[in-house]
């Protein structure tokens, strides 16, 4: 008789080592949207965050935690009393809360970041796992870069911490260093030589420098790891962590090979993706496996035949398999609400309430504008939607006069959060630059464009622009997106956006 599957649990890193990396930053409003969906996906653990960084992670970790209930959230600490006050605060809701305690393990860490001794490391981490355990149950101790650790010490630093209460160590590859074999070997050290490791469930945390962030995780999974730390479209820091997509359906396709599965909702794949590249502004490469434009394309002649004549000729997993429909009902001016919910629901959106009348009146001015709405238009209006922040602007109006031997210059009138109307007029090097120095006029700040991407959503002559921007004003960095058959309509709409999107964090930041 075979052995029962092993379970391996997922830790979705998505809102915290994701977004903090660079041009990735969420508002409050699209965190807790990543947030439901990650809850759809079934994941375990959503690290939401790392509270003791700022009052508005702190906060955004709170609103997550009081609203997702079937996965665990997080909070991470640095392993000083202060920040595990931080995440009792912010976790004082959740359903099932876990305190996640990091502190560096490894010779060039302790020498040249913490500047403390091995025994001074090991007395910090007992010290604070044994507070965090005063308040949270689910306690997980990681060491950071213990792949450049000595493994003995690794072993001495995670017997004391799960003798302290610990109920999840993680051995991470900081820096992406490892390679698959060594990896899995040092995993299997790990847990035959740790005290206690019965007590506890080993898990990994790896980087992707090298390009081998799922094939580091993979291993460790085959030598025993029982929880993958991972990010959706693996995003995060440097060249970004573990995809979880990757690992899911690895270790799905291949269970032949691993007898090792998880809890993830496959089919919500395609979906999270898609949020996490909207929200954040970070585009999904086309070669990118699962959820890349290409990952079921296929325009050879010899592979179109064998794909006609038996989809598995070339295709190891189908599309739906990760929510990917291939059968897509393109809605008009005269579908009512029900058809509209009804395919929202196979796209993967649960949408009730008023947050549907605001999608449907959003569809049907889409729908007066262009012949046919798809799949990927319905898509651009729920994560519009969702995202959205309080709207200190409102865009009311434009003009632009531009041509070849003429100056662009931009008439733009914005809508105050009071009901006022402010007008302003600019000239510019081009539309762009006109309509966005019109706005800076308007509301009063030098803000800076720090990228401003433009793409269609569909391949139609009459398809919706999607424009993303990011902006910079006083240190801070914010994301703006904008969705219009008027792709200068579009770029507007971002800017104005990301404008809401700061106001709006330091409207928080002050009260």
């Amino acid at each position: 008789m075979a052995d029962a599957k092993r379970m391996v649990r997922v830790f979705d890193t998505t809102l915290r080592d994701g977004e903090q990396s660079p041009g990735c930053s969420m508002n409050t409003a699209e965190k807790i949207e990543v947030a439901k969906r990650l809850e759809m996906l079934n994941v375990d653990i959503i690290e939401a965050g790392y509270p003791a960084s700022s009052p508005g992670d702190l906060e955004s970790v709170r609103i997550i935690a009081a609203t997702i209930k079937q996965s665990a959230i997080a909070g991470l600490c640095r392993a000083l009393e202060k920040d595990i006050d931080a995440a009792r605060e912010a976790l004082q809701k959740a359903a099932s809360p876990r305190v996640h305690i990091f502190l560096a393990t490894s010779p060039i860490h302790m020498e040249y970041k913490l500047k403390m001794t091995p025994e001074q490391v090991l007395e910090r981490a007992v010290d604070a796992v044994k507070y965090a355990k005063k308040f949270c149950a689910d306690v997980e101790f990681s060491a950071e870069d213990a792949f450049r650790s000595e493994p003995d010490f690794v072993c001495k630093v995670f017997s004391a911490v799960i003798a302290a209460g610990a109920s999840t160590v993680n051995f991470p590859d900081t820096v992406g260093y490892a390679m698959p074999q060594e990896f899995g070997a040092r995993v299997r050290y790990i847990i035959s030589h740790t005290t206690g490791m019965e007590k506890a469930l080993l898990s990994v945390h790896c980087h992707n420098d090298l390009g081998l962030a799922v094939a580091n995780s993979l291993a460790a999974i085959e030598a025993g790891a029982g929880q993958a730390e991972c990010t959706i479209n693996g995003i995060g820091e440097r060249a970004g962590n573990a995809s979880l997509e990757e690992i899911v359906m690895a270790l799905r396709v291949r269970k032949d090979y691993y007898n090792v599965d998880t809890r993830i909702e496959s089919a919500q794949i395609y979906p999270a993706s898609r949020l996490v590249s909207q929200v954040t502004g970070v585009k999904v490469q086309p070669n990118k496996a699962i959820v890349g434009e290409n990952a079921f394309a296929h325009e050879s002649g010899i592979h179109q035949h064998g794909v006609l004549a038996n989809p598995a000729t070339y295709e190891i997993m189908t599309p739906e398999s990760v929510g990917i429909s291939k059968k897509e009902l393109v809605l008009g001016k005269h579908s009512g609400k029900h058809a509209l919910s009804e395919r929202l629901a196979e796209l993967g959106f649960v949408i009730k309430g008023k947050a549907l009348d605001e999608v449907f009146a959003n569809f049907k001015a889409l729908a007066d504008s262009k012949k046919t709405v798809s799949d990927r238009d319905i898509e651009a209006l729920v994560i519009g939607t969702a995202g959205a922040v309080p709207e200190k602007w409102k865009l009311d109006r434009w003009v632009i006069n531009a041509g070849s031997s003429v100056p662009s210059i931009s008439a733009i009138r914005l809508e105050a959060e009071d009901g006022g109307m402010r007008e302003a007029v600019h000239f510019g090097n081009g539309c762009v630059d006109a309509a966005f120095s019109a706005i800076n006029k308007l509301v009063g700040k030098e803000v800076a464009l720090e990228m401003f991407e433009l793409g269609a959503i569909t391949g139609d002559t009459d398809a919706q622009g999607e424009a993303m921007v990011k902006i910079s004003y006083e240190g801070g960095i914010w994301n703006g997106r904008g969705v219009s058959t008027n792709i200068i309509e579009s770029a507007i709409k971002a800017y104005v956006a990301a404008i809401n999107s700061m106001e709006s964090e330091s409207a928080q930041r002050s009260s």
